[in-house]
């Protein structure tokens, strides 16, 4: 066994491209994890510069310097982000307050229903059980109330964050791309010479993410906008938030279309009931979901989608447990970081001894 793992360990490690690519890969895996929180602004940075990247490109190569198309795009950015933020947010929040008086109310009705169940079912439905199952939805909403009431006091703490954020990141995204060939050669040379591997999966990982961050910003945008609209045809209560929270769902493959279910069948059966209107939403729910599945995702994410649906399950609890939000977000890159990883790493067959 000692010897397996002797022959193992010098096959692997014998090159030292690939010595290289696990130094840099164990030293950005620790400085995410212990210093994720200080870093989360450059991360977003760096996001919404892949993201912006191509149309700087763009106006690049038809004769615009790269400064001047970089203070362009930018600043087109950060216009639209900030006119959709004041368009959108007051009637999100808005409509959040409203519903969120509105839940004391929904959940007195569910009560009485379910009280009704054992009269009309009583070989199927005990009392009791409705009774157990009041008791523990009753505990868990005072749960639930006082985990709100301790986010809304440190609502001042993230307001100061934001504040921040809207002034450094713009910023930081500005000198990003810019100066994205200069800080790229700086990096590099504290690099050493021997990165053949590492330069291999730093390019495929380039390309994953500028691709993976364009897709899903468009995926969100547009499965966003067709439910809003959607629900709005349909008299909805609350269209423009469930239509968002059904955009951002996309961010969770599989598990976000699953959990953004509930909210949008619970206000609209405690709209229509088990109606004919409540039917046609969830149907059509049903169609943006299968749409977004089978259309939309295979032309975004081409090769994104080759990896098996288990694996990228695993990658977002996994790091969605390590990193939170971004963790949930870059998930598929990550998977696909770990593959291109496998693939570029020496695959020489260790002799079994006789």
């Amino acid at each position: 066994m000692v010897s397996f793992f002797s022959q193992w360990y010098k096959q692997k490690f014998s090159d030292p491209h690939a010595v290289t690519l696990v130094v840099i890969l164990v030293a950005a895996f620790l400085s995410v994890y212990f210093l994720s929180s200080l870093l989360m602004p450059v991360f977003v940075a760096i996001a919404i510069a892949f993201l912006l990247d191509l149309p700087v490109n763009r106006l690049a190569n038809i004769g615009l310097s790269r400064k001047w198309s970089t203070v362009i795009v930018v600043s087109m950015f950060v216009g639209v982000t900030l006119i959709a933020m004041l368009g959108l947010m007051p009637v999100i929040w808005r409509q959040s307050s409203n519903l969120i008086q509105e839940i004391p109310t929904m959940l007195s009705h569910g009560q009485e229903y379910l009280l009704t169940l054992p009269e009309k079912y009583p070989e199927f439905v005990k009392a009791e059980q409705i009774q157990s199952v009041l008791t523990l939805a009753n505990e868990k909403f005072i749960d639930w109330g006082q985990v709100i009431l301790q986010a809304s006091l440190n609502s001042i703490s993230d307001v100061v964050a934001l504040m921040i954020y809207l002034i450094l990141v713009p910023i930081m995204v500005f000198f990003f791309i810019k100066d994205k060939q200069e800080l790229f050669s700086s990096f590099t040379s504290f690099l050493p010479k021997e990165r053949r591997m590492a330069s291999q999966v730093g390019e495929e990982m380039n390309r994953q993410i500028m691709n993976y961050i364009r897709g899903k910003v468009i995926e969100i945008i547009i499965i966003g906008t067709i439910s809003t609209v959607t629900f709005m045809i349909l008299g909805l209560n609350y269209s423009l938030l469930l239509g968002v929270l059904v955009g951002l769902s996309v961010l969770v493959p599989y598990v976000g279309a699953t959990l953004v279910t509930f909210p949008v069948m619970l206000v609209a059966l405690f709209q229509w009931g088990p109606t004919a209107d409540f039917g046609y939403v969830m149907l059509a729910y049903g169609i943006i979901q299968a749409l977004d599945g089978n259309l939309l995702v295979p032309l975004l994410f081409s090769e994104a989608v080759n990896l098996h649906p288990v694996t990228i399950i695993i990658a977002v609890i996994l790091f969605g447990g390590l990193w939170g939000f971004w963790g949930v977000f870059f998930a598929i890159p990550l998977a696909t970081l770990v593959k291109a990883v496998l693939n570029a790493w020496p695959s020489t067959e260790i002799p079994v001894e006789q």
